[in-house]
């Protein structure tokens, strides 16, 4: 076979498509003018993400993370839902020096059981789930300081502001 990377320091390995038994462990609503999720007994999925929720709709204002517009443009809103899983939360949360980091204080949506390297996932990733209900992962979401607050005021720590300076 052709190696069109031959410079790689690893070889790269190209994982054909597959089925994995997975789960829904846990699953959170935001209010709508609040970031912070609390757990609920279902979500009302729909084409504009979770209904009433923090970061449901077609479009959101941009921010930081996209330099190339100017602060609050309207932009298509591709963070409709954010999924986690336990066991990531849990390695994240030991690196910090924390106890834990709960899947609310971070706005997550979704907790998925049985997806090794969740957070591995490519755009493009299909999650299929019983009752017709499919999500298309579009990319990560990396840390912000919003999040890096809430874990710092949830953990306890001493230094709020410096603690959410982890999460640039």
């Amino acid at each position: 076979m052709l190696d069109l990377f031959p410079e790689a320091e690893k070889p790269i390995e190209i994982i054909p498509a597959r089925k994995l038994a997975a789960k829904a462990a846990a699953l959170y609503v935001a209010p709508a003018d609040h970031f912070q999720t609390r757990p609920v007994d279902e979500l009302r999925l729909g084409f504009d993400g979770i209904s009433g929720d923090f970061h449901a709709g077609p479009t959101r204002r941009s921010g930081g993370r996209e330099p190339w517009y100017p602060r609050g443009t309207e932009m298509r809103n591709e963070r409709q839902l954010s999924i986690v899983a336990a066991d990531e939360l849990a390695i994240v949360a030991e690196r910090m020096g924390l106890a834990e980091i709960s899947p609310e204080w971070i706005g997550a949506n979704l907790v998925i059981e049985g997806v090794p390297n969740l957070s591995m996932l490519p755009s493009g990733t299909l999650l299929f789930f019983k009752g017709g209900v499919t999500i298309k992962v579009d990319a990560q979401n990396g840390p912000c300081r919003i999040a890096g607050r809430s874990i710092a005021e949830n953990a306890g720590m001493a230094d709020v502001e410096a603690g959410a300076l982890l999460f640039p």
